[in-house]
This record gives structure tokens, sequence and C-alpha cells, in this order.
């Protein structure tokens, strides 16, 4: 096949990243076609790569301020030619999934989410602190880029969600059927330890919507130790509300991370992710999650054997749950099983039948939903 790959942008790392950087390894021939692109915000491997940036790459100042250029993207990605390719694959958190293709082509898209801050804005407004004069000039930006958006989910072919809560939402934003195919995660990087210390763990940005004030004021008041990994614009007002039994960190190299996860009691979670690859990561080195009931924790813990839930964002629940834990007993080898269903060899392999499938079908007048369903279980 004569594949191509579409991404929003690169000028940061996170967990879109671990994504394409897996299927730019299953499609190595294939260009990337993004926004834009700043190589020396990106790893050195990425320079390697095969990367064609739109129009917006030469603008100046986009590459370190995207966000203030959200009403070219849809431009940027219509303006791509990708006549000639068999199968676009777009790996989709913005606008990615608006590219053009022509009849013959197979376009999937693997949808991280339907772009955040257009379907969910006053959620997005509220956690950004946007003020009530940037949420009014916005208004008719917003209304634009949602039609555009929905318009852009009918030119998908199929479409691949993360996790229950994306298929969700693709069904009502979008009105479109997809299957489930959970991201891929580097369990082999993560392993039990004989040795669990006494100290619960945080692994996040400190950022508002990761919730990280539950977990500092649920264990500041239990008086149980916490250690907080990570930076961002939330650290002083989290370290202002935090006892003595919590300790800040900020960034740490990967090994260390690898080895504070083996040796916790467990790892919080507090907050609502999509997917949420921090607690598969825990239970790759055989330590349970205490996390918010809500999002892709829902895909990934299973209560009662691999971790906990609460169910209110409150300190006070998340306290109960701590407390709870402490009266139980996990196996580290049972929930290290449980986390390989979510390892890269699984997603490569799902991945790519799929789309085999797919392409078969497609070439042969289409496929339907429960068929793409069968073919994913």
């Amino acid at each position: 096949m004569n594949v191509a790959l579409v991404h929003d942008w690169l000028n940061q790392l996170g967990g879109a990243e671990d994504v394409l950087e897996t299927l730019v390894d299953l499609y190595p021939a294939a260009p990337v076609f993004t926004s834009i692109y700043r190589p020396e915000a990106m790893p050195a491997a990425y320079r390697s790569w095969d990367i064609r940036p739109s129009f917006m790459n030469r603008l100046p100042l986009v590459k370190r301020h995207h966000q203030p250029f959200l009403p070219l993207y849809p431009l940027a990605f219509e303006s791509f030619d990708l006549s000639g390719y068999d199968l676009v694959l777009s790996n989709k958190s913005g606008f990615c999934h608006g590219v053009l293709t022509g009849p013959e082509t197979l376009h999937v898209c693997y949808c991280l989410t339907p772009t955040r801050y257009v379907w969910d804005f006053w959620r997005y407004a509220g956690r950004e602190n946007l003020g009530r004069l940037s949420r009014g000039l916005l208004q008719p930006l917003l209304a634009y880029l949602r039609l555009w958006d929905r318009l852009a989910a009918d030119r998908v072919d199929r479409f691949i969600a993360i996790s229950t809560t994306v298929q969700r939402r693709i069904a009502r934003f979008y009105r479109r059927p997809s299957v489930i195919i959970y991201p891929p995660v580097d369990t082999e990087r993560f392993v039990p330890s004989g040795q669990v210390d006494d100290y619960y763990l945080i692994v996040s940005r400190l950022v508002p919507y990761k919730r990280v004030d539950l977990a500092v004021q649920a264990c500041s008041r239990l008086g149980r130790p916490l250690v907080v990994v990570g930076d961002g614009r939330d650290r002083a007002s989290l370290q202002a509300m935090a006892g003595p039994s919590v300790t800040f960190s900020g960034r740490l190299p990967d090994h260390d991370v690898a080895d504070l996860m083996a040796r916790c009691r467990a790892l919080l979670f507090p907050g609502v992710d999509d997917f949420g690859i921090t607690p598969v990561q825990a239970m790759a080195a055989g330590r349970p999650v205490i996390a918010y009931a809500a999002g892709g924790a829902l895909d990934t813990v299973v209560e009662g054997q691999t971790g906990l839930f609460f169910r209110e964002p409150a300190p006070e629940a998340l306290g109960a749950a701590v407390e709870q834990f402490e009266t139980l007993a996990f196996d580290p080898a049972r929930i290290r099983r449980h986390a390989e269903q979510f390892g890269r060899p699984l997603f490569e392999q799902q991945l790519t039948a799929y789309i085999e499938q797919q392409m078969k079908s497609f070439r042969c007048g289409g496929a339907g939903l429960q068929e793409q369903e069968r073919l994913i279980q």
C-alpha cells in the first residue's frame, strides 16, 4: 500500500506523539503530513522521517505559540495533496481528520478525541482560566469550527476510538460509529519490584484538569506520604496547600519514574483523561491504581483486582478510597498480566489486522459496523 500519515502538529511531545511513533514504525515509508514542525522541540529520531508541514510552518511565531492560529488549521489540512495514496491514516485530536482524499483512498482516523476545545469549550475555558472577554470573542469562531469539524468527520471512512469515552464522543458529536483499539503503551519499560515502600505516587503535569489538588489534600489530611512527580503552572499553589507528608520531585528521568512506580503503594489518578497512559504504566510495574471513576480509567482499571475507584471529585472521596485500599491485598503478577493487554505488540497486531481487512472490504464496496466490530474483537 501507498500510505500517508497525518498528525495535528509537531511542536511538543505528548501521548499523541507516542502513537505517531508506533505508526511510523509500522509504516516507515509513509510521509507524515502535519500543520507545523519544530525540529528542536522533538526527538532527534524525527529528523530522519519524511515530515511535510503545511504553509503554516512559514508563519512567524507559530511553532512556539500555535494556539492563536486556530482559524488556519482547517485550511492547512485541506491544502495537502493526498491524491495517489491507497491509505490515509490520521492521528487526530485536533483538525487533521479534515484532509481531502479521493474516492479511491481509504481514510482511517485514529481518534484520540473529537476536538476538545471545539466541543467542550466551557470546561476547557474554565480549566485554562480564559476571561469573559476571550470567551465572548471566541464564540463566532467556535461556531464555524464546530460546523467545519462535523462536516470534516464525514470525510473519514472509518473511525477508531482510543477508549469507550472517546467512542461515545464520536457518536455524539460526529454521528459516526467506531471501533476501539487502545493506544500503545510501552509496558516493557516497567518491571515489578520485590520491594514496596510507604508512599503513594502522582505522575502528572501539574495543570488544573489533572486534579492533583485532590490527591494533595487527601494525603495531607490523612498524613499519608505522597510523592508528586511532574511540573506545571499549578505547582506553586499545590505546594502551598500541601502538608508535610507531600513531597514534590519535579520532572524526573524515565528510569527514575519507573523505579518510583515499581515501589509505590499505589498510583493515584484523580483526573479525567481520554485514555490515561500513566495508570497502565503503574499496572505494568505491578502496582494498583486508585482512580476517579471516569474517562479512560474505566477501560483500564478493574476494581478490586487492579485498583479501586472513587466516585466523587472530592478529597474526602479519594481519602476514603485510600483508607479502603489499605485494608485490601492486590496481586502484582495479576496486575502486570492485565497491563500487558495495553502493550504495543497487541496494538500493532490489532491495528494492522483491522486496516488489512478494511482495505479488502473498501475495495469490494465497503463494510458495515458489525463487521468492523467483529474484526477487532
